[in-house]
């Protein structure tokens, strides 16, 4: 009994026990400590690899590019290992996923009339000429299909024009020979026959001649009169090369949403250029752009135009062909869809080329070569 007393505490001891404190039966977890999440999800990081990936399955059919002008004034350039005298290089082209370039034979102002058809044939035939020398890097190409074949083959399709009206000299002939050379795109603006008054008989053959060659017609620039007139007559969709939102930014080469609408219900095509001058300072301003045009004239009606290496500023973040990811990527913040943005990048040319192709072959089993003078017409 003694033995068991001695395990019992004494009333000292649990007066001492009394004293401490109670152990918690529910106890509070401390707050768990901040910890930093090692690799955070950047929105806009994804969004440009998003971009990238997007443009890797459907490149940029770039609409106009001022690359053979610039070029003439160079002792010498290599374009295939990089060229920072200029906007445009084949690696900023590969970087920038463009697959197609319309190489611009616009002539400076100022240059006399009677040099016109010359000019445009050395333009030609230096585009040529930087097209054999960077054989890895491009391909020439005339058609819908030889643009797909070039992309296939890792190379970006160079296709010839715009080119100035002033270069037929108001021949038809002239006409031909620049297709047979490789012409597709015509600028509608400067002549007689294609003036604020709009298109003249002449002018309207100008345009059959045309769309029997497959020789596109370029808008950009031109009166409303002609713009109205050139798409009642012609039978292929038309490109504007570098118009964008008048509504937006009032410079003359943009388009009114009366016209924006017009030429989306003959299904051409509003390539909407990357200047500062045109659409403003920021990748923003672009899209604001390209959201009008879209919703004015429709999806399958709105395209892309660099508008590089012919001497005017670019929005911050595209200051090159590099850049094009970043003005997707805006796109996509803005909700975009793939389907929209492959349009825009892509298919909206791809469209237009076939369409032209096929009216061509269709148009020269119909009809012989004109050869039809102004005098005739408009005399």
């Amino acid at each position: 009994m003694a033995d068991l007393q001695d395990d019992l505490h004494t009333p000292a001891e649990v007066d001492a026990l009394d004293g401490l404190p109670l152990a918690d039966p529910f106890p509070v977890e401390p707050p768990a400590l901040p910890i930093d999440d090692p690799d955070p999800v950047d929105p806009d990081a994804e969004r440009l690899e998003r971009a990238r990936a997007l443009l890797a399955a459907h490149p940029v059919a770039d609409g106009y590019s001022g690359l053979p002008w610039a070029l003439r004034h160079l002792p010498w350039y290599d374009l295939e290992l990089g060229e920072s005298a200029v906007d445009t290089d084949v690696p900023r082209l590969r970087q920038g996923h463009v697959g197609a370039l319309f190489c611009s034979l616009h002539l400076p102002e100022g240059l006399a009339a009677d040099r016109a058809v010359a000019a445009t044939l050395e333009q030609l035939d230096l585009v040529r000429t930087v097209i054999a020398a960077h054989p890895e890097g491009l391909r020439l190409a005339r058609t819908a299909g030889q643009v797909i074949d070039a992309r296939n083959c890792g190379r970006a399709a160079v296709l010839l024009g715009p080119a100035t009206a002033a270069a037929l000299d108001d021949s038809l002939a002239i006409l031909r020979v620049l297709h047979s050379l490789g012409l597709r795109v015509l600028t509608l603006a400067g002549t007689s026959w294609a003036s604020e008054a709009g298109l003249t008989r002449f002018g309207e053959e100008v345009v059959r001649e045309m769309n029997r060659l497959g020789v596109l017609a370029d808008l950009s620039g031109a009166s409303e009169q002609t713009v109205r007139r050139a798409l009642a007559a012609s039978k292929t969709p038309v490109l504007c090369t570098r118009s964008a939102a008048r509504a937006l930014r009032p410079h003359p080469a943009n388009l009114p949403d009366d016209l924006l609408a017009e030429l989306g219900a003959a299904k051409g095509l509003c390539m909407v250029p990357l200047t500062a001058e045109q659409t403003g300072p920021s990748v923003r301003d672009v899209a604001d752009h390209l959201d009008h045009v879209r919703a004015v004239a429709g999806t399958q009606c709105v395209g892309l135009s660099g508008t590089y290496d012919v001497g005017t500023a670019h929005p911050q973040d595209l200051p090159d062909a590099s850049c094009y990811p970043h003005l997707v990527a805006e796109l996509l913040r803005r909700g975009w869809t793939e389907t929209d943005l492959s349009l825009l990048t892509w298919g909206n040319v791809q469209r237009v080329l076939r369409t032209a192709d096929f009216t061509a072959k269709a148009a020269q089993q119909r009809r012989e070569p004109s050869t039809a003078r102004i005098a005739d017409l408009d005399g």
